[in-house]
């Protein structure tokens, strides 16, 4: 397992990622204040945010201005998440793997957590077979 280019990918991935978040919110912007450009920027992205870096290269041949907006908008959403981004993913990686091995194990043993009212019930007859097993 090569950890430094699990990073570097996941860093990649995040970077097109926030790229699109700054897609979205330029889209709004310009939605209010500009309606054609928000269409022409709309087409113009349809299909080319998968690679940020790569969308960023041609929208800076295209619009130099818009690109160096979402740039701003990107560099910014980056600078506001990075003190508890971290944090989140480790506990949203935690609290999803137990929900994960919580669900897998109700599969696996028959029993469902997830409606309570079943279990007195089955309590109530799991007693009823104990007593009848001491008579």
């Amino acid at each position: 397992m090569n950890l430094k280019q699990i990073a570097k990918d996941t860093a990649k991935t995040l970077q097109s990622y926030l790229t699109y978040q700054a897609l979205r919110t330029v889209l709004a912007q310009l939605g209010e204040t500009n309606p054609p450009l928000e269409l022409w920027l709309h087409n113009f992205s349809s299909g080319k945010i998968q690679n940020g870096e790569s969308y960023i290269e041609q929208l800076l041949r295209e619009k130099p201005d818009l690109a160096l907006r979402i740039m701003t908008v990107r560099e910014h959403i980056a600078e506001e998440i990075a003190e508890f981004l971290p944090e989140m993913v480790r506990t949203g990686i935690q609290q999803a793997n137990m929900e994960q091995r919580r669900q897998h194990l109700e599969r696996i043993t028959g029993i469902d957590t997830s409606n309570p009212s079943l279990q007195p019930e089955q309590q109530k007859t799991s007693d009823q077979n104990l007593d009848n097993l001491s008579n």
